[in-house]
């Protein structure tokens, strides 16, 4: 039976008595019941024997004092199926499905029912009421999670790489097989009964849950601990494994891998594995998200005029662009493709910046040309538009 069942049936009226009924009255109720729908006087009647395990399985609650008493503290807590805001609480009843608070767990069986509160009803109700659950079952343990860092050059970055990295974590100790014991027989904690966890009463119904102090959260305490790694099970282990950093990878990125972490114990799945990623810059190009940045020279000639350039790519043949007569310093254009590689694989685009530079060095034939030049544009005045600008401010 789930738990949802256990909270929405109403025992009392199974057996037809109020909620304040007496123990006397409960036992007097089932036993009057029990004669009419008992299987033996009800032959081949399949619903009579349906309400005899009901009403049976009413009795198991209500004729304990102790179940009784968690029953109605559920029903009052959850109600017929919804949660309560408490008496005279603003909201009513949230309608929401106690099989998902609770998680689907189930009880006894039709053999134990609920009056058992073995499986997840006793866990579930046990942390509700602040007394820890019921079992014994040590619960498997998550391993931990690893934080590691790797420098890549510019060219691994854009394009993905992988490398050895060499991780330090705890795993299960080898001396002792991971149980913390000498021979390897520990026991299960008194505390949390195996859980690794314990709770604390907040008020009004509700519990948190920490980990146990005794036990570390493990579940276990080691009778004889083991000399290596001190009856905690774990040590220190190193490992060299190799981790493939994709393509297109920025300086700072922390990039996770699901389960390359440290190994988990008792059948727990692994940790996982973050790197963080540096990136040594380049001495040529730059980046700016996907898209790669290099700055070209240019002489005023070729500026003025216009021509053909020839510009280096990353890890590629040259391209060449088209620059246009008039093309002024810092005008940027866009070799398509020749970017970093995107999440989808495709590429982004190389952004190409003009940088005019101005010669230091110049022959009498070259001067001769300039000066020439000089005159034939002595009209022009390129800071006019400035100066105009200026005063209109």
């Amino acid at each position: 039976m789930s738990t949802k069942d256990f909270v929405e049936k109403d025992y009392y009226k199974v057996l037809g008595v109020p909620k304040d009924a007496t123990d006397a009255e409960i036992k007097k109720a089932y036993r009057k019941l029990a004669r009419e729908f008992h299987p033996d006087a009800n032959k081949g009647d399949y619903k009579a024997e349906e309400r005899f395990k009901e009403i049976s399985e009413a009795n198991d609650i209500l004729g304990d004092s102790k179940k009784r008493k968690e029953y109605d503290e559920a029903r009052a807590l959850f109600g017929n199926g919804g949660f309560r805001a408490g008496p005279g609480g603003a909201g009513g009843n949230f309608n929401f499905d106690l099989g998902d608070l609770f998680g689907g767990a189930q009880g006894g069986g039709q053999g134990g029912g609920a009056g058992g509160f073995g499986g997840g009803l006793g866990d579930v109700f046990g942390g509700l009421f602040n007394r820890g659950g019921t079992g014994t079952r040590v619960q498997p343990r998550r391993g931990q999670d690893i934080e590691t860092e790797v420098t890549l050059s510019f060219t691994e970055a854009v394009d993905g790489a992988t490398v050895p990295l060499r991780m330090s974590s705890q795993a299960p100790c080898k001396a002792c097989s991971g149980t913390g014991d000498k021979n390897g027989t520990p026991r299960v904690c008194p505390t949390c009964l195996g859980t690794g966890q314990v709770s604390r009463g907040t008020g009004g119904g509700f519990s948190l849950t920490d980990p146990c102090v005794d036990c570390k959260g493990r579940g276990l305490i080691a009778q004889d601990p083991c000399d290596v790694c001190k009856g905690s099970g774990r040590a220190k282990s190193s490992r060299t494994m190799q981790v493939r950093i994709p393509a297109g990878v920025s300086d700072g990125q922390r990039i996770r891998l699901r389960g390359k972490g440290g190994p988990g114990e008792r059948g727990g799945p692994a940790g996982d594995l973050y790197v963080v990623v540096h990136v040594d810059a380049h001495p040529v190009f730059g980046r700016r998200g996907d898209n790669l940045t290099v700055t070209v020279p240019v002489d005023f000639t070729e500026a003025a005029l216009g021509g053909e350039v020839k510009v280096p790519t990353l890890g590629g043949p040259p391209v060449t662009l088209k620059l246009p007569a008039g093309t002024p310093n810092g005008r940027t254009m866009r070799a398509r493709g020749k970017g970093a590689v995107r999440k989808d694989g495709t590429r982004g685009d190389l952004l190409v910046t003009v940088e005019v530079t101005v010669p230091t060095g110049l022959s009498d034939a070259a001067r001769d040309a300039l000066e020439a030049y000089r005159k034939a544009t002595a009209g022009q005045d390129p800071r006019a538009e400035l100066f105009q600008a200026a005063k209109g401010a």
